[in-house]
């Protein structure tokens, strides 16, 4: 394991509490616990820069799939200021994940995500 492996897997479960988040409140302390000020979150759906708009894409992600979670799927790989790991967005009811991607993250020197470059590997027909 590399010396730096816990640092990797923290960021990475930070990132899962914020995506995890229930409420406003919860939401916004997650995401300032994960992301650095000026972070910024980029997948085929999304371009933003700022805690605001990465909790606003979190927000319009639990409206669209309500009774849903994301999972790690995984190990955690990283190196220099670099982690990838791969996820699944879960029904809590059923186990069904209908969505699935691979994100690759930044981090700053205090640990927190700089960026994120998320691919979605699975999503629902007509999506």
């Amino acid at each position: 394991m590399p010396a730096n492996q816990d640092r990797y897997e923290t960021a990475v479960a930070r990132y899962f509490e914020a995506w995890n988040a229930g409420g406003k409140e919860a939401l916004t302390k997650a995401v300032a616990a994960a992301w650095t000020a000026d972070g910024t979150y980029t997948d085929p759906l999304s371009d933003v820069r700022g805690r605001d708009g990465i909790a606003a894409v979190i927000a319009g992600a639990h409206e669209q799939f309500p009774g849903f979670e994301f999972r790690l799927t995984g190990a955690v790989d990283g190196h220099h200021d670099l982690a990838r790991f791969s996820w699944e967005l879960v029904a809590v009811v059923d186990g069904s994940a209908p969505v699935a991607g691979f994100d690759v993250i930044t981090l700053s020197d205090d640990g927190r995500i700089r960026s994120v470059h998320g691919f979605l590997d699975r999503v629902p027909a007509g999506s």
